[in-house]
């Protein structure tokens, strides 16, 4: 972003004393923004010219102050050149506290940034899941791109982050990276932690995120109906591969489990439960918490068909998944030969189970959250909302209770 830049020397006459005499300010002013300091030095107003900002007259007085002024202007021109040359962010604050010496080392952001990624790199595993880590590389590359295109410098010190930079970097997103909102908002929450890292070490003396707040939409998600799960478990499909990747999302289709998950399931997770039966019980890759599923009988024919595959007792574990992107391209396969109109991933499946597994036949949500591992029972609501059909089969059911009831009126009147 191109520069304004402009410096001019005035006496502040609200300041003057008894003689008349008034301080000398320099006032830098870029893109329209103002820093002021004096230059402690005093005029009489009378003498002044405001038109060429310096003494008027020839007295060496005169000469002796306005050449003093001039190599104030000279530096403050001298400290512009230096930012542009260096590609540093230039604001009229930071000119006039570098020329009074009190331009400490900030700390800058993107090394803030780069250095809380490290760390997560290091714990993945530990406390971060690996798409968490993925998550926050992500952010600081749009973080990057995003005051490259806007301030044309490579980085900006944290003390310069405020709420336009905010609002301007949720812009970005959804403009220039075409990000849907929910996308952005995590993006930038993501971000807010690195600010937050910066308050809490006092590198900034306030928190720019005071008065942003987070609003995420709530999206309707996609699940399978029963007909339509019963459709896949039918369907003869032509290739072994096909097979597999069906197999593996009817079995997340009812235990719940993520893809990152069900790819690590192995013998170790699947226990006797308080009922007698088998249950898995794992921890989450993404949130390291713990869910406890009781095995249905479909997943658990399902293990029982791979329980004898070689490639699985080899890695340790109990079901052949595929990388999640296979996994998608063949769901996408599948869809088209059940002829399921839906947007077909793995993570439906985790959908299904939470809607037309669980809650649609009376699953207490509380039991349901429990099993899909999520920390806030706010999370499964978010399921719950969508159910109209369940609300619509317990009204129809309701209804039909009350016409009995009034046929019953009835009769006993007419009696």
């Amino acid at each position: 972003m191109q520069s304004s830049f402009s410096i001019i020397f005035y006496p502040r006459g609200n300041d003057a004393d008894k003689h008349g005499n008034a301080p000398i300010y320099a006032r830098i002013t870029v893109n329209g923004k103002r820093s002021e300091f004096s230059i402690k030095r005093k005029v009489l107003l009378e003498k002044w010219s405001s038109v060429a900002g310096k003494i008027k007259g020839t007295s060496s007085e005169a000469r002796e102050l306005n050449k003093y002024i001039n190599v104030i202007q000279n530096k403050i021109y001298r400290i512009q050149e230096e930012l542009t040359e260096n590609g540093d962010l230039i604001t009229a604050k930071r000119i006039k506290n570098r020329y009074l010496g009190k331009d400490k080392t900030h700390k800058m952001l993107l090394e803030i940034f780069q250095e809380h990624n490290n760390k997560v790199e290091k714990l993945i595993g530990k406390d971060f899941a690996a798409g968490t880590a993925e998550r926050y590389r992500t952010a600081k590359k749009h973080v990057k791109e995003y005051i490259k295109k806007e301030y044309q410098v490579n980085d900006i010190p944290v003390t310069d982050v405020d709420h336009k930079f905010i609002t301007g970097f949720e812009y970005y997103l959804k403009t220039a990276r075409n990000c849907a909102h929910n996308t952005a908002i995590k993006y930038i929450t993501n971000f807010k932690k690195i600010i937050r890292i910066a308050y809490a070490n006092d590198w900034i003396s306030k928190d720019p995120f005071t008065n942003w707040k987070a609003r995420l939409k709530i999206v309707d998600r996609e699940f399978l109906t029963v007909e339509e799960i019963q459709t896949m478990v039918e369907k003869q499909l032509h290739t072994e591969r096909l097979d597999q990747v069906k197999d593996i999302f009817i079995f997340c289709c009812f235990t719940g489990l993520a893809y990152s998950d069900v790819k690590k399931l192995s013998a170790n997770n699947v226990v006797i439960g308080i009922d007698g039966g088998k249950w898995i019980k794992i921890n989450r890759s993404k949130t390291d918490t713990r869910s406890n599923i009781p095995i249905l009988p479909t997943a658990e024919a399902i293990l029982e068909k791979y329980a004898d595959d070689s490639e699985n007792k080899r890695n340790q574990l109990l079901l052949p998944v595929l990388s999640n992107q296979k996994m998608n391209a063949y769901l996408k396969e599948i869809s088209d030969l059940c002829k399921i109109n839906k947007n077909l991933t793995f993570h439906l499946a985790r959908h299904t189970f939470a809607t037309t597994v669980t809650l649609s036949n009376g699953v207490p949500i509380e039991s349901v959250s429990k099993m899909l591992g999520h920390k806030s029972l706010k999370t499964t609501q978010h399921y719950a909302k969508i159910l109209d059909r369940k609300v619509s089969d317990d009204m129809l059911a309701l209804k039909n209770k009350l016409t009995n009831y009034s046929n019953v009126i009835s009769v006993s009147k007419s009696v």
